[in-house]
């Protein structure tokens, strides 16, 4: 239901999927007679965390855009919930507070969400970077995850030209070009992301060599240093991650090694401005626009958002911190970016990577709806392995040749 923008018409309009449900509590009467609409999140992390903050500045951003098209909304968010019944009750609270639309900005949230999404049909649920409610019967959940793997490819490239720079100047030697990367988890969106910035060094320091520390968590300061300073250790010269704080490029900067961020720039001046090199981010404004703008106008919000990446705006890197970097990084980087835009390079060619010396030439997807089947869909076809084809949410799971794990503990 939306109420319309008319300070004395109250009316009620029935409305299928994700219809808006802009509640008495979304209208205030300012001196525009303006209807502000509600709009939540429910973040994994606080304004500590760089995850999270970037997910703030595509909330303020997209605020901006919206205003500019005449809708105005309002945010609320509710902090450091990663999941359970936590987020059960942020999500009650929202909805019950009126708020068209929740987005829950974590994987793991999703379970919780869904246990009450039913009992609030008027608000859109969106399940940032889960996969579960593309396939629910529920009529007011989605999800979406952009292509951080393209992002993760660039940022590659970035590490792979300061490695072969590194090589070419005699800093280090073909057999010392070695990479580090701080995971989260094993799953496959920590092993397509690891994976697509190792093939970006590779395609450009062919002799690029990577070790990845897993921590158990999506963000824990502690646990990142301690394994950027393990991977160090083990002679990695440039660290990345797929994790939630800073913690990995101060501890670059300490131990005067290089790094490559995520989510947010790391080359600032109080972070690792000597040490980071870029960062790789999901901008998630876009999806924030369009899932508003949606509902306002009464329309539907796609189920699964897929597809969309660097051609879209919705993948980005930060700026290169181009005093650390060789001068060629940019072109580099601008002649990937253009080869993927247009289609002439996908991140998981495969025959730029081997699995137990062979090329791979299947490999199931398991889409997490029944209608699939245990078999799923074979994601390997001309050439490539075909990632967020089938679904947003990354699938890519293989353990290449090129990549050792230090440990595998963590699922």
């Amino acid at each position: 239901m939306k109420k319309l923008l008319l300070a004395l018409i109250s009316m009620l309009l029935c409305l299928s999927l994700v219809a808006c449900s802009s509640n008495d509590d979304n209208v205030t009467d300012g001196e525009n007679d303006k209807t502000v609409y509600k709009v939540g999140m429910v973040c994994i992390g606080d304004d500590n965390a760089a995850y999270d903050r970037n997910f703030y500045m595509a909330a303020d951003e997209a605020k901006k855009i919206l205003a500019e098209k005449g809708i105005d909304i309002e945010w609320s968010y509710t902090y450091n919930h990663p999941a359970g019944d936590p987020v059960t009750d942020d999500c009650i609270e929202l909805a019950e507070d009126g708020a068209i639309a929740v987005f829950l900005n974590s994987y793991g949230m999703e379970p919780a969400m869904l246990k009450v999404a039913a009992d609030y049909p008027n608000t859109v649920f969106a399940a940032l970077t889960n996969e579960g409610s593309k396939s629910d019967d529920l009529a007011n959940t989605v999800n979406a995850f952009p292509s951080i793997y393209e992002g993760r490819y660039l940022a590659g490239i970035v590490a792979g030209a300061k490695l072969q720079d590194m090589i070419d100047n005699g800093e280090i030697s073909e057999d010392e070009a070695i990479l580090g990367y701080v995971g989260a988890y094993t799953y496959s969106e920590v092993v397509s992301g690891y994976t697509a910035f190792y093939l970006g060094a590779k395609s450009v320091c062919p002799s690029a060599k990577m070790l990845v520390q897993f921590i158990g968590s999506w963000g824990d300061p502690a646990k990142e240093n301690d394994a950027a300073q393990a991977l160090i250790d083990q002679h990695a010269v440039i660290v990345s991650q797929h994790s939630d704080s800073t913690t990995p490029a101060t501890c670059a900067q300490q131990n005067g090694v290089y790094h490559v961020g995520y989510n947010i720039s790391m080359s600032t001046p109080e972070i690792a401005p000597e040490a980071s090199l870029v960062s790789s981010r999901i901008d998630w404004t876009n999806y924030f626009v369009y899932v508003i703008e949606t509902i306002v106008n009464g329309g539907t919000v796609v189920q699964d958002y897929m597809g969309h990446g660097l051609k879209d705006g919705d993948i980005v890197l930060t700026e290169i911190n181009e005093k650390l970097v060789p001068a060629n990084t940019k072109d580099l980087v601008n002649a990937a970016y253009d080869a993927i835009v247009s289609g002439t390079l996908n991140v998981f060619d495969t025959s730029a990577f081997t699995i137990g010396g062979q090329e791979l030439t299947t490999s199931l997807v398991d889409m997490n709806c029944d209608f699939v089947g245990d078999e799923g869909y074979d994601a390997v076809f001309d050439g490539c392995y075909h990632e967020s084809y089938f679904k947003s949410a990354p699938a890519f799971a293989e353990r290449i040749d090129g990549i050792t794990l230090l440990n595998e503990a963590f699922e």
